[in-house]
């Protein structure tokens, strides 16, 4: 959760009980502490600490885009002042919970305090007239599991808009002429999400690998962690030259602002340099810096999304749909030629050749088994989509490269989704189920989300907390 601060604004309504509206105010406040969540408050504003008056309202604005908030966190401690809960929200446009305490019993005398519940659904109407997207946390108490759990998935869905608003990519020379399916329009991304790329020719990052070996104590350094944590079946030299170019391509996301990269990784490369650049995207995958191939620019765009949804450092990988399994009748090889992450495989990787191609600097590795999400962010003709879903890792015969077979629940499904598109060969998968989150942030990207299994509706009942 680090790294992402919501701005915390408890409402009330006034013909409502006040002095119990404060009370869940601070009782939020501190289960908000409890869990550690980065929240900015509103206690400076007025002596109740809660958001009811339009005028207050400005204030708190202009406090929260001060703090730089990822999100907007609105408790209803009583019915809550809905008009003024939307105008903040479309103003701010940050991602938004929705969420109220579970009202008490009422007294002898039929009183009722707060009705939450009831102020959750006017407010519910009035953003959608506003026409402001956001997330709604079942009407829970504090304690409950679904209170925890919709907080620390409404954080990863902040991260993963933060991300995606604020994507730029190292392209690293134009696609493979061969890869027609990996075209992008530049200006359009730019234009509907403001993801940027930062295309630089192929000499560039020959020139700037040729800086990190003359340099030699990075390059060295990389080239100790790597016969450290692979075995190593490639010559000294071009060992080196895959060190210089992991040290490479890091400096020049550096200087260009990147958080990500699609390199065309054959075949120019290889006459200039002589390796395949797999080995040196693992590494770079392996520290969070995605680095997809084939130029791949929706790709890199996945794997931040992916990886900014996991919100614990999980690393995801970069993969080819390719081949059916042999013996399942729902299984499917995910294989590439070796830029996963260490972290992913279930044995020591090696370095060695790919199996298309004659340069060394390939990896070789199993992956881990378990638990799978799949996603990919793709489009066709202006409309844009991300399809999503689950696998998990199984048995299969041995094959090049580094590669996972993965069984889904209907692979002819899946099949039809790729071929009938937007969507083409390339993925990213990850050991974790981030569907949920991945889900509800494309409200709030203008993406549509897409599945390959027909699990909405589960998908839902998870983020009401069922």
């Amino acid at each position: 959760m680090s790294g992402i601060k919501i701005g915390f604004a408890p409402t009330r309504r006034s013909i409502f009980s006040a002095p119990d509206a404060i009370k869940y105010g601070g009782l939020t406040r501190k289960r908000l502490e409890e869990l550690g969540v980065e929240f900015v408050d509103i206690t400076d504003i007025n002596q109740e600490g809660l958001l009811y008056d339009d005028g207050d309202r400005l204030k708190i604005e202009e406090k929260f885009r001060r703090e730089g908030i990822d999100g907007l966190f609105f408790p209803h401690c009583n019915f809550g002042t809905e008009y003024v809960v939307a105008r903040m929200a479309r103003n701010l446009n940050v991602p938004v919970l929705l969420w109220g305490p579970r009202d008490e019993r009422p007294d002898e005398n039929g009183i009722r305090l707060r009705d939450s519940q009831c102020g959750l659904f006017a407010t519910g109407k009035v953003l959608r007239r506003f026409r402001v997207p956001f997330t709604y946390m079942t009407n829970c108490r504090l304690e409950d599991e679904a209170f925890e759990r919709g907080i620390k998935d409404f954080l990863a869905v902040c991260n993963v808009v933060k991300v995606f608003r604020h994507t730029r990519i190292l392209q690293i020379a134009p696609r493979p002429f061969d890869f027609w399916s990996t075209m992008c329009n530049e200006g359009e991304l730019l234009e509907k999400f403001n993801i940027q790329l930062a295309p630089i020719p192929l000499p560039e990052l020959t020139s700037e690998v040729k800086k990190a070996k003359a340099d030699g104590d990075e390059v060295r350094s990389v080239m100790d962690y790597m016969r450290r944590t692979m075995t190593v079946t490639v010559k000294d030299h071009e060992l080196e030259n895959i060190a210089a170019m992991k040290v490479a391509m890091k400096r020049l996301a550096e200087k260009y602002g990147c958080n990500a990269i699609a390199i065309q990784c054959w075949n120019a490369l290889q006459s200039e340099l002589g390796i395949m650049p797999c080995a040196a995207n693992s590494l770079l995958n392996e520290e969070g810096l995605p680095v997809v191939c084939e130029t791949d620019i929706h790709g890199a765009i996945t794997a931040v999304m992916v990886e900014a949804a996991a919100m614990d450092g999980t690393r995801g990988f970069f993969a080819d749909w390719t081949v059916r399994h042999p013996d399942n009748e729902n299984g499917e090889l995910l294989q590439h030629c070796g830029p996963w992450p260490i972290s992913v495989t279930q044995e020591k990787p090696v370095i060695g050749y790919p199996l298309a191609f004659d340069h060394p600097g390939a990896v070789e590795a199993l992956a881990k088994y378990g638990d799978i999400t799949l996603a990919r962010f793709d489009g066709d003709n202006g409309d844009y989509s991300m399809l999503m879903g689950n696998a998990k890792g199984i048995e299969g015969p041995y094959t090049k490269g580094t590669y996972l077979w993965v069984e889904v629940e209907n692979l002819k499904r899946l099949e039809d989704k790729l071929v009938c598109g937007p969507y083409i060969h390339h993925c990213v998968g990850i050991h974790k189920k981030v569907v949920p989150v991945l889900y509800e942030a494309c409200r709030y990207i203008g993406v549509k989300p897409d599945f390959y299994d027909p699990i909405e509706e589960e998908v839902k009942a998870y983020i009401r907390g069922e």
